[in-house]
């Protein structure tokens, strides 16, 4: 008898282990671009927000700020010459802009890799 029930306690944990899980999101692709970045005044940016020196905060191009869609959301970016990374939030927008914790404001543009964080993600 006891064999029974712990052939039929067995069989009922493999079905439920071997059972699909429900899908309560999807994930969201994430896109890496990549191009040149470098440093700019901050102020008053196209998100509305004032920003100064110190606030870790990017400019994107305007093509892909579009609207403000992503205001505020943190980005990963990657010096692709030295390795060194950083995060920034999303607060301006124009052509060509970058994080001057990647190089030194000496070195005018650098080539980088970027990528969106999750919305709700934050360091």
């Amino acid at each position: 008898m006891f064999r029974f029930i712990l052939i039929s306690l067995c069989a009922f944990i493999m079905t439920v282990m071997a059972a699909p899980i429900p899908r309560t999101s999807s994930l969201a692709k994430r896109t890496t671009h990549s191009g040149k970045g470098t440093w700019f005044e901050v102020g008053t940016g196209a998100c509305g927000y004032t920003d100064t020196d110190d606030d870790p905060i990017v400019a994107i191009s305007a093509e892909i700020y579009g609207s403000g869609g992503n205001c505020n959301q943190w980005i990963h970016i990657t010096n692709t010459d030295n390795g060194y990374s950083a995060y920034g939030r999303t607060r301006d927008e124009c052509e060509s802009c970058g994080s001057t914790s990647l190089a030194t404001l000496d070195t005018g543009e650098i080539p980088i890799s970027w990528h969106f964080m999750s919305k709700d993600w934050s360091p």
